[in-house]
Parts: structure tokens; C-alpha cells; sequence
């Protein structure tokens, strides 16, 4: 059944669909929507559902959104839109007149989460910009002072459908609130919608790092599958997924519209070598490319399984190809790089294949990324704020289906 659980003034049984809460005939319900209603930071939530001076909301102000966290002391601190916060000093039963803007904050009028997390510290999920793209975290220690800026989804997937107000990017970012349990795996879980179209979630690891302090040895086969993904960061749509299946890292792809990616980082090394085996389980149709990248995602050095079944490599304009590539075949990659004079060489099993120089400069690598597409550049600062088409077959997969397989990764310096 379904009640309400507060009523608008004007509104009660008499002109209502429902009934109120008090109707249930179960106890432990009624008790529970009692604690609810005497829970003025759960209420604060309902501000925007609430008519003007309903008494039911402590801070009647057209504030947006609203999240919390409780700090060491019994304070709390409340977030809203445009970056929006204040401090109470009683659960939330009084808030000051008015929030402030955080310091240091940059945020349009989009949603802002905050938590404690796992480690004891604390974290704010956002978008850091006018825009609803990226979607970013930032950490403090002691959930005042923010100090940092990782990125949680820098993707921003083709808008399907057009519509006015339908924002480019991942936005509308909620976790998992006080008092509603901790996960397992003591990872922050968000969700949140892209374009106002799809449904994601994101977990990322806690304690929350942006650097690796030792070079890579996956060998897929001999790592438990549930642990095989821990130090890769993944962006896995349903219809391209990313996981760990029979010893081999797959990648898949059938969506028109976006891609698979895994993205694994290394200590950020002038020279490295990157060893991996790829197996393209086609040849004529499907897209893998392969990135050398630095700290803010510039790559370096590009490598391509294309449509035509050819292993190429991005030289400024142009690629050079430097190999046939067969489908089911596995190929045993090396890639040695200096990024200072910008020279890389290629061996392909066992056999050198290509060397060349870098079509981008960068002062070091930290990452390597596996991607079944290619890589985006819309929207950007000056793409209009609707899109007023919609795309061809937005709702449907492609017939057929490519897939990767990524036996093993293993970098080191020279």
C-alpha cells in the first residue's frame, strides 16, 4: 500500500488519492515514519517538496538538494546546490540564517554529496565546473579543509535524446546516507544520472588515491577474479562491458553510441615499458585503442586495432600501420617509451615492429588505457545548452559484437 506521509496545507484523506501513515495497520511503519518526521536533517530533504513556511523544514530558504555529514565533534555540515553550506550545531534542529558559498568551491547549479568515508576521512562528489561535467571527488581530513581533485567520470556519452534542459554530463550525484548502512567492501558508492537519459553507479576505493607506487604485474590468469580490477579504474556501460572472465581481461562492445575502457596507472616514470597481450576476437569490424597518458589524461603514444584489421599507431595527423592483425590471434605487445626525447619502439612477439616518436609531448607517463573507441571531444565549453535532435537507432545495440582480451599488463622503467 501506499500512504503519505506528510500533507501539504490544503491537502488531506478528503482530497486525496492516499491515505495518511497513520492509517497502517504495522506498527513498526508507523514508528518508523514517526522517527522520520522527528528527524529534522531527513526533512531538511524534503524542502523542495514542501510549501513556502511548511513548519516540517527547519531552513526555509529555496535551497536545493540538501546532504550532510556529522563531524568528530556532533556538528554537521549541510551541502546544497551551487556549492552552497552551512553548520549546525544541533542535528539540524537550527542552521544559521543563511548557507555561504564554499570557499574554493566551483560548482554551478548542480547537486554536491558529502560523507564520511571509511578511512575516517571525508569526501564531497560534484561537478567542479559551470558545466554538469566532470564528475569529480575532492578529500579533507577533517571534513572542512578540501585539499584535492580526482576525477569520478570524465565521460560525457552522446546525448540520445534531445530536450531543453537535458544537461550534458554525469549530474544528480547521491551516496549512501548516514544511517543507511555501510557497504562491504568499504568503497564510496554514488549514483547518478548522465545526460538525464542512463542510470550509473560508480564505487571508488577507499582510502582515495590518484597515484600508484609500484609498476604493474597483472597477470589475469593468476589473479582471483574478484580481486583482479582493484587497482584498474573501468568504465563499463551495459551494452560495453569491462570484467575479468577465464583468466583475461574482456573487453566488449556493441553500443553505437559509447565504449569500454580500462585504465590502469603506474608510477609516473620519463621511461617505461609496457608489455601486454591483446586478442582481437575480430578483424573487420570494431575499434581498440591503446594510450600511453600523464596524470591529466594527455596522451602520448596511441596504438589501434582498427575496422580493416590493421595494428596502427597515431603519428601527428596521420597513423602509420605496421601490422596485419588476425582474428583469435594474440598478440604480445612491448612498448618501450622515452617520453623526454619523445622515441618509442614497438615489438610484436617477440619481433621488432615499429619505431616512431610521439605525436603529443608530455614530461611523464602514469597510465595506460584501454578504450574500444575512439576518444571524445563534444561537448565542450561551447556547445549549446539543448540539443534539439535526437540520434538515429538511439534506442537500439549493433548487431554484432567486439571483444578483447587482455591476458596480462606489466610496466617498468629503464
Amino acid at each position: 500500500p501506499i500512504y503519505f506521509i506528510h500533507y501539504n496545507p490544503g491537502y488531506s484523506e478528503k482530497n486525496t488519492k492516499y491515505p495518511l501513515y497513520t492509517r497502517s495497520k504495522r506498527k513498526t511503519f508507523i514508528e518508523a515514519c514517526n522517527e522520520l518526521l522527528l528527524n529534522k536533517l531527513m526533512t531538511q530533504q524534503w524542502n523542495e517538496e514542501a510549501d513556502r513556511k511548511d513548519p516540517l523544514i527547519t531552513l526555509q530558504k529555496q535551497y536545493k538538494a540538501f546532504s550532510y555529514y556529522h563531524l568528530p565533534d556532533g556538528r554537521v555540515v549541510g551541502l546544497w546546490k551551487n556549492a552552497l553550506t552551512a553548520i549546525s550545531n544541533d542535528n539540524g534542529k537550527s542552521w544559521p540564517e543563511n548557507a555561504s558559498r564554499a570557499p574554493g568551491f566551483v560548482n554551478s547549479n548542480a547537486k554536491i554529496w558529502g560523507q564520511k568515508t571509511a578511512d575516517g576521512n571525508y569526501a564531497t562528489v560534484y561537478n567542479p565546473s559551470e558545466y554538469r561535467w566532470p564528475l569529480a571527488i575532492s578529500t579533507s581530513k577533517n571534513g572542512l579543509d578540501y585539499t584535492n581533485l580526482l576525477l569520478v567520470n570524465g565521460e560525457i556519452t552522446p546525448m540520445r535524446y534531445g530536450g531543453n534542459y537535458k544537461s550534458y554530463g554525469p549530474q544528480y550525484v547521491r551516496g549512501i546516507e548516514e544511517g543507511n548502512g555501510k557497504p562491504a567492501d568499504g568503497k564510496l558508492w554514488v549514483t547518478y544520472s548522465m545526460n538525464k537519459e542512463d542510470i550509473w553507479v560508480s564505487s571508488v576505493p577507499v582510502p582515495v588515491n590518484d597515484k600508484a607506487t609500484q609498476h604493474v604485474n597483472d597477470d589475469f590468469s593468476k589473479m582471483p577474479t574478484d580481486k583482479a580490477l582493484e587497482m584498474w579504474n573501468i568504465y563499463s556501460p551495459l551494452w560495453a562491458p569491462v570484467k575479468v572472465d577465464n583468466g583475461t581481461l574482456v573487453l566488449k562492445d556493441k553500443d553505437p553510441f559509447d565504449y569500454a575502457k580500462a585504465e590502469r596507472l603506474f608510477p609516473a616514470s620519463r621511461k617505461i615499458i609496457a608489455s601486454f597481450s591483446v586478442t582481437p576476437k575480430q578483424s573487420d569490424f570494431g575499434l581498440l585503442e591503446i594510450e600511453l597518458q600523464d596524470a591529466k589524461g594527455a596522451a602520448t603514444v596511441r596504438l589501434t586495432f582498427d575496422t580493416a584489421g590493421t595494428l596502427s599507431a597515431k603519428a601527428g595527423a596521420r597513423y602509420k600501420n605496421f601490422i596485419k592483425y588476425e582474428a583469435g590471434k594474440s598478440y604480445d605487445i612491448k612498448l618501450k617509451l622515452d617520453a623526454f626525447t619523445r622515441f618509442y619502439t614497438i615489438t610484436v612477439n617477440g619481433k621488432d615492429a615499429l619505431t616512431s616518436l610521439a605525436f603529443q609531448p608530455v614530461a611523464d607517463v602514469s597510465r595506460i588505457v584501454f578504450r574500444t573507441g575512439n576518444v571524445r571531444r563534444f561537448p565542450d565549453v561551447d556547445t549549446p545548452a539543448d540539443q534539439t535532435y535526437d540520434l538515429k537507432n538511439a534506442g537500439e545495440s549493433e548487431k554484432k559484437e567486439a571483444v578483447y582480451s587482455i591476458k596480462y599488463l606489466k610496466t617498468e622503467g629503464f
